[in-house]
């Protein structure tokens, strides 16, 4: 049996995990500690931290663990070129410092990246601080989403991903004009070229969801201000799929119409055509963030879950004005953007 497990070891790639961080010294412990626990042969596990500028107690904490840290203030996307370019191993693995994943997560992906025609895999997605309701109702509505998936998808978010450097950086590895969104845009073009991501539910990552609706909202304002670069590059995407589908993408363009109308029944004071207009997009997104929830509340038996419509709200809120000030800045700008 001995031999048996030292041949099989001698098969197994290794592996480079990368963690991104900025200030996230109540998460990095736990994540840094599930990455070094994994079932799976230290002596072919790297651990990479890079730190964007740290202001609290994150990388004191992180020195403590037998990783390598690294210090850049780039943007995530030319962070992680810049190490992947860097390290020898032919897996890259990604994780989030405010997540942390199953001792199995990394031998259960591992198997999907045989098949050649897969360029990476990931896990599904557990709420890790679900004792508070809004990050237990902000789960409950990214679960739904990830029970969706089939075994093979084009994109998922890098908070637990597995990728093969060379694939990887075949295609151009990641997008460096996108500070968010630079997975979405990675997995559209590994389809693209003809690859796939393999899914695997069995695979389970816990997320350290936004914990006030103030943080969530600046986070999903960061995503609404590359969102429609994204769709620019890539306007198949605005169709939607199984984790971010048509009605999630069409309710920023549903908001600044009704916002449009709404002026224009006040100036006209309330003239009936508009006010109708604004009113009609009011009363059906309303209905369908009530019957979303709704849905959600019976599948996972907990009322809670009905504050999703305060969530669905605040989310499509922050991407729209997320949109509309990139959009300006842009124009204003020339289309000159920072990649650090």
């Amino acid at each position: 049996m001995k031999g048996k497990a030292a041949r099989d070891e001698d098969s197994l790639p290794g592996v480079s995990i990368i963690v991104p961080t900025l200030n996230n010294e109540s998460t990095i412990d736990d994540c840094l500690r599930s990455i070094l626990e994994l079932d799976y042969p230290k002596q072919l596990l790297e651990v990479i931290v890079i730190d964007g500028g740290s202001t609290d107690a994150t990388t004191e904490q992180v020195k403590k663990y037998p990783v390598k840290l690294i210090f850049s203030e780039l943007n995530p996307a030319a962070a992680y070129n810049l190490v992947l370019k860097s390290v020898e191993n032919e897996v890259i693995g990604l994780i989030d410092s405010d997540a942390k994943v199953e001792k199995s997560w990394l031998r259960k992906l591992l198997k999907h990246l045989d098949n050649p025609k897969v360029a990476g895999a990931s896990g599904t997605v557990e709420t890790w601080n679900n004792d508070s309701l809004v990050p237990r109702v902000i789960g409950y509505e990214l679960s739904y989403r990830y029970r969706r998936l089939p075994d093979t998808v084009g994109r998922v978010a890098t908070m637990n991903l597995l990728l093969k450097k060379k694939v990887t950086l075949e295609v151009g590895g990641f997008d460096e004009a996108l500070p968010t969104q630079y997975d979405t845009d990675l997995g559209a073009r590994l389809g693209e070229a003809g690859y796939r991501i393999a899914f695997d539910s069995d695979a389970v990552c816990y997320h350290f969801h936004r914990p006030t609706l103030r943080k969530f909202f600046k986070q999903q304002f960061k995503y609404g201000e590359n969102t429609w670069k994204l769709y620019l590059k890539h306007p198949q995407l605005a169709r939607g799929d199984k984790i971010t589908d048509w009605w999630m993408n069409i309710q920023p363009i549903l908001y600044v119409v009704a916002a449009v109308f709404l002026i224009i029944s006040v100036v006209t004071i309330f003239h009936l055509i508009p006010s109708l207009i604004f009113l009609s997009i009011v009363i059906i997104t309303t209905l369908h963030y009530t019957f979303s929830a709704a849905r959600i509340s019976y599948i996972f038996h907990d009322p809670s879950a009905m504050y999703l419509i305060v969530i669905y709200f605040i989310r499509a809120v922050a991407w729209t004005l997320g949109g509309a000030t990139s959009l300006i800045h842009t124009a204003l700008t020339g289309g000159e953007e920072k990649k650090g």
